[in-house]
């Protein structure tokens, strides 16, 4: 059986924001280490293509850049992604500086996070002066993008109920940044975040004209290159994210637990960080990833996940399961051909 080509590795939850959003700072620490993460990544091999190290916030972590480099050495992916609040800027720039140079031949996305402009964004993250210190380590990644032509930078923004009625004036302020890429994510009810029950999800007839918007605006942005494909998942990934929020169901079928996966930072493997449920821990196999996924805990739990029990418009899965999904995939291609055509 094979691998899933898409893995989220959470590296700690331990994070210096206290998101209006999210309550994973709260929850107690237990992280693998460097040397237990290379030991997972060689029994894992060649195979996964995108790797996302997300926490928490990942660049806590000194030694974040040597998980990432293992991850390449040993799986040689063609994209690795690290999202950051941007609190920390001397260690962000040179964990990202390594890691580009390190990994010449991966896609290397920084996705910087910000919800609002300004004291409003220090807000929403309960964390005075973040704002400025995000865009100090914006200033220095474009900077740095001179250096490392792998470096793909992207803003990042959690819609939720604190900031979808403003989401129209959000984005036109962060236009001045001039990302590579702007992604939208929508805020959910995520047992790895201890939210359930917190009510942030914004409702369908709000997020559908935000859908709309951003799908119109993936579309017609000019990039390049590998960022031109990553938009135009994204601009069907809003429509599948709309739909999942009036429909209530699994647009398209689910593949987490077979094409992607999430790991804890203690080593507890999931299918995706929605449900967070275990079904085997890599320290209790040596840190072998097969024996898990050939498990009958995960067997189940991609029964479960095939009968539609759980949906929910979640963006790391959504991408694997559009690769997946013929007609979405189709469309994907047909919209990346046109635009290619289309562009001067």
């Amino acid at each position: 059986m094979m691998l899933p080509f898409s893995i989220v590795v959470s590296v700690s939850y331990r994070c210096n924001s206290k998101c209006q959003t999210c309550d994973v700072w709260r929850k107690p620490n237990d992280d693998m280490s460097v040397e237990e993460w290379d030991k997972v990544f060689a029994n894992i091999g060649r195979g996964p293509l995108y790797f996302t190290f997300t926490g928490g916030e990942p660049f806590l972590r000194s030694d974040t850049v040597e998980m990432a480099l293992s991850a390449y050495r040993h799986c040689r992916p063609a994209v690795i992604t690290i999202p950051t609040n941007g609190i920390l800027t001397k260690r962000i720039i040179n964990q990202v500086d390594r890691l580009c140079a390190g990994a010449p031949k991966a896609n290397i996305g920084i996705n910087l996070s910000l919800d609002e402009i300004g004291t409003r964004h220090d807000e929403i993250r309960m964390v005075p002066g973040n704002w400025q210190k995000a865009m100090q380590t914006w200033a220095e990644l474009k900077a740095l993008q001179k250096k490392h032509q792998n470096l793909i930078l992207t803003t990042h923004t959690v819609i939720s109920n604190f900031n979808i009625d403003r989401f129209f004036e959000i984005y036109a302020g962060l236009e001045f940044l001039e990302p590579d890429s702007y992604i939208t994510e929508i805020a959910e009810e995520r047992v790895e975040l201890d939210t359930v029950g917190w009510h942030i999800t914004p409702l369908a007839e709000k997020y559908g004209p935000v859908a709309d918007f951003l799908s119109r605006k993936a579309r017609q942005r000019r990039v390049k290159g590998f960022a031109k494909i990553t938009q135009a998942f994204r601009a069907e990934y809003y429509q599948l994210a709309k739909r999942t929020l009036y429909e209530h169901r699994q647009v398209i079928p689910c593949y987490a637990g077979w094409a992607s996966c999430q790991i804890a930072p203690n080593g507890d493997v999931w299918s995706c960080c929605i449900r967070a449920e275990e079904v085997g821990n890599l320290r209790q196999t040596n840190y072998n990833l097969r024996p898990i996924w050939r498990s009958t805990a995960m067997a189940q739990l991609r029964r479960s996940i095939y009968l539609g029990e759980c949906d929910c418009p979640m963006a790391n899965a959504a991408y694997a399961n559009m690769v997946l999904h013929p007609p979405t995939l189709a469309k994907v291609v047909a919209s990346t051909v046109t635009s290619t055509i289309v562009s001067p």
